[in-house]
């Protein structure tokens, strides 16, 4: 198994995890359709990647997400298929709900969340009549379990798993796979690009999530749990793994732990 002559769709591949994935997966011999917002970025990844004529740019921003259907068939020229659909792209949150106004959870829920489940929507009747096809979504650790100053953005994600959860179980005997990767902190961008309470940029990088894996070692790892047709990955620290087996097995300890941590 490997990705050679493979078609795989990566949105939010002009930085961070997708830009990476986008690395890995050309070196692996993928055929890449890469999209973000941001087409000069985009352009920037392709230049990087081992051979150019394989990769081809699809500029699409999820918070539109009425008009996907469109770049589904834009996406499919590029190649005359698509095997694997990465929805990578999305937008963190660093601040408290009292703080938090409704505009920016809307904004959030409508990138994350309706973006994505709009894009698979559109993809899906490609998979169906092909009888095959692999949907992968990038969650989160917090997809699983909720922490301060990430209400929405973990809400956004823990409806992804409900969403993607369901499809598995619908689409099985369509030979569509599913697989859901929770990162745990990863040294990108993310957090500098977090909206904070009024929709502004918190424009600083986290401490842990400095300290994260680094994207280049993230993104081998993905591409292993794609080529093995995973269900479900945790590639985080051994303490972000841990709150997701505390919570699931003790969680009023972990309602304990989960409050001490920092809000400010």
């Amino acid at each position: 198994m490997n990705f050679t002559n493979k078609v795989v769709w990566i949105t939010g591949a002009s930085s961070g995890i997708g830009k990476a994935l986008a690395l890995e997966l050309a070196n692996r011999n993928a055929k890449l359709i890469l999209s973000s917002r941001k087409e000069a970025e985009l352009a920037l990844v392709k230049k990087q990647c081992k051979n150019t004529d394989d990769v081809k740019i699809v500029v699409l921003d999820l918070q539109y997400f009425t008009n996907l259907e469109a770049k589904v068939v834009e996406a499919l020229k590029a190649f005359g298929k698509i095997d694997i659909l990465v929805n990578n792209g999305g937008i963190s949150q660093r601040s408290l709900i009292k703080d938090t106004s409704i505009a920016v959870d809307k904004k959030i829920m409508d990138i994350n969340y309706l973006g994505t489940i709009a894009l698979t929507k559109a993809i899906l009747p490609h998979f169906i009549k092909n009888k095959s096809g692999h949907i992968v979504a990038t969650t989160s650790i917090v997809g699983k379990i909720g922490t301060p100053l990430r209400s929405t953005y973990a809400a956004s994600k823990h409806a992804l798993h409900g969403f993607f959860d369901s499809l598995r179980a619908e689409h099985y005997k369509d030979n569509i796979a599913v697989t859901l990767v929770c990162p745990g902190f990863v040294n990108t961008n993310i957090s500098i690009n977090a909206l904070t309470g009024d929709g502004s940029a918190q424009q600083k990088m986290d401490t842990a999530t400095k300290n994260g894996i680094q994207p280049e070692r993230f993104a081998k790892l993905m591409a292993i749990a794609i080529l093995k047709k995973k269900e479900e990955v945790y590639i985080a620290g051994a303490k972000e793994k841990l709150g997701v087996y505390v919570k699931r097995f003790f969680p009023k300890l972990f309602s304990i732990m989960i409050r001490k941590l920092s809000v400010t």
